[in-house]
């Protein structure tokens, strides 16, 4: 089965690592992930300025790993990002900003790449609101 994935809550919830745990379970399970959708405040979850405690896991990190590994898109929602300070290296000069923090491996983009993953997706699943 192919699925997409799409986050809606910031890093610290619950809902954020069950969204992890069911990527690898899916990918364990013989499945394939085709994209994931970061929306509203998993948006977080993209910035290569995430510095959690020593005890605790790095969302951007653990993302940017389990992606690589599996050749998965890591869609950031444009409009989410740069309104929760979220922006890559083109859309700081596009409005001239003095930095950048997108980590590697995410890419921002519109609300139609979520359309997208649905419909490439045999299911789209959703975690958090």
């Amino acid at each position: 089965m192919i699925f997409s994935i799409a986050i809606y809550s910031s890093p610290s919830t619950q809902s954020s690592h069950s969204a992890y745990q069911f990527a690898q379970a899916a990918i364990a399970q013989g499945h394939r992930v085709y994209r994931i959708f970061f929306y509203h405040d998993a948006v977080y979850q993209s910035s290569s300025l995430l510095t959690p405690p020593q005890d605790e896991v790095n969302k951007a990190t653990q993302w940017q790993l389990f992606a690589k590994e599996h050749d998965i898109e890591l869609i950031v929602c444009i409009a989410a990002g740069l309104r929760r300070g979220i922006i890559d290296e083109k859309e700081s000069t596009r409005y001239a900003t003095t930095a950048h923090n997108l980590a590697d491996s995410f890419e921002l983009s519109g609300l139609g790449q979520l359309v997208d993953a649905a419909v490439h997706s045999e299911r789209l699943i959703t975690f958090g609101h």
